[in-house]
């Protein structure tokens, strides 16, 4: 093959493979029956394992399945060839605290005032995920699931939260929003818990929690099991497996009270950044190959995305803006979910979909009522998924301090430096040309759809 290497042939037919998803899937995918696999029985006892694993700061494009050249992700590719891709996954928020918010809740992040955060960066009784509220851990757990969470939590810091008191049996991972990847200190000192309990681990953080997942899933286990693997991967510091000598500095300015040490604002590289989604990649692999030789893959549901999207060293194309902005490269992540029992391998979706619908989706998966005391905001794609029902086809919100967006099929409505826009995604999902002024009708339909959200939610607390 002149003048392209093996892998290089890999990467082009990947990214040939993701080309489709760039301007959005089209009509007929969106709108066409889901092909699923029949359930045999239909009840209580077919209930799926859940794997839920989130990757943090990921790049829309930063997958081989979602048209990286450079970065080679085979245990993602494998995931998203036996389930399906999402081509139009968003994050409930584009920073990462408000999406774990709208993800554990099933509810936009603004319903509590933690959501409000962006993200949470100290300790404060109030700003944290309350341990009364019903949570996807605590509502399983009612019913019958084990449940573990292995990684970051970035949702209220002890002694007022944790995974303990909102639903998870078992713990180990960072409170905070980021920590050094082999001393594990954030910019708040030594920040690794087992349970609620400080704990010191000095080895990859990205291989030690994956290995806490794989042999969760390697434990016996006597009924369903829901399993959180929050990486911190790709999030800053820039520091990939071996980078020993980076850690030793980073964790030295940060004892010497340096509170932008772990932002490495001057440090990272493409090849470094390459190196930590592969090693995320390695450890996804890890547990995945659990499932297959406890012979639990069938029956296991695996949701994977980002928490928002990517930064500095992320891969986005074609997509504009990134994390904390509300254009789509900020919220639009890679999403994909494989149940082998009940949904057929290499499919994609242009449905869009966001982190709260993921929640109702597998409260139907596993036949678990939401608390009514706390209705869901998002929609559960399980009819679509496993019954060949129409999507639902709800607007997705969002929200900053300082933008707005919200989406409605085609149609997205975007406020960012005080000026409305509107954007056609399916074919525009760059956001280049704004169509506002040619379609004022639809503008104005869903500015007053975001005001009608937004007045339900808590303010904003003044600066």
């Amino acid at each position: 093959m002149s003048g392209i290497s093996r892998r290089g042939a890999v990467a082009a037919a990947a990214a040939a493979a993701a080309a489709p998803a760039l301007g959005g899937a089209s009509a007929q995918a969106r709108e066409r029956a889901f092909t699923s696999v029949p359930d045999g029985r239909g009840d209580r006892r077919d209930r799926p394992n859940v794997l839920v694993i989130l990757g943090d700061d990921l790049g829309w494009a930063d997958l081989g399945c979602f048209g990286s050249t450079h970065i080679r992700t085979p245990s993602l590719d494998r995931l998203a060839s036996g389930g399906v891709r999402f081509t139009d996954g968003y994050s409930a928020a584009a920073v990462c605290s408000p999406t774990r918010f709208g993800l554990y809740t099933g509810r936009y992040p603004g319903r509590l005032r933690g959501g409000l955060e962006e993200p949470i960066g100290t300790p404060a009784e109030q700003i944290g995920i309350p341990p009364e509220h019903p949570t996807l851990a605590s509502l399983l757990k009612g019913a019958g699931y084990e449940t573990a969470m292995f990684g970051k939590w970035h949702c209220g810091f002890l002694p007022w939260f944790s995974p303990l008191k909102s639903g998870w049996d078992t713990f180990f991972g960072n409170m905070s929003g980021a920590v050094d990847y082999y001393s594990k200190l954030s910019s708040r000192g030594l920040d690794l818990y087992e349970g609620e309990v400080p704990t010191e681990s000095l080895g990859y953080y990205t291989e030690t929690i994956a290995d806490r997942a794989a042999a969760f899933v390697r434990d016996r286990h006597d009924g369903p099991w829901l399993l959180n693997l929050n990486f911190t991967a790709p999030h800053w510091p820039w520091e990939a497996p071996g980078d020993r000598a980076v850690s030793k500095e980073i964790t030295a300015r940060i004892e010497a009270g340096d509170r932008r040490a772990l932002r490495h604002d001057d440090g990272g590289s493409l090849d470094t950044y390459r190196r930590m989604v592969e090693a995320l990649d390695t450890g996804i692999g890890r547990v995945l190959k659990a499932l297959r030789d406890t012979g639990q893959e069938r029956g296991t549901l695996v949701l994977f995305a980002s928490d928002n999207g990517g930064e500095r060293w992320s891969y986005t194309w074609p997509l504009t803006g990134a994390k904390a902005s509300l254009n789509e490269g900020g919220i639009r992540v890679p999403t994909i979910l494989r149940w082998p029992a009940r949904i057929r391998p290499r499919q994609v979706s242009g449905v869009p979909v966001s982190t709260q619908d993921w929640t109702a989706t597998i409260f139907g998966a596993a036949r678990v009522e939401p608390a009514a005391s706390h209705p869901l905001d998002g929609r559960s794609l399980a009819p679509y998924l496993l019954d060949g029902a129409r999507p639902p086809g709800h607007d997705l919100f969002w929200r900053t301090r300082s933008s707005r967006a919200l989406r409605r099929g085609r149609w997205k409505y975007l406020r960012a430096s005080g000026s409305d826009a509107l954007y056609d995604l399916r074919s525009d999902p760059r956001e280049q040309a704004n169509l506002a002024a040619r379609n004022p009708g639809v503008l104005k339909d869903l500015a007053a759809r975001w005001e009608e959200i937004d007045a339900d939610l808590l303010p904003y607390p003044s600066p």
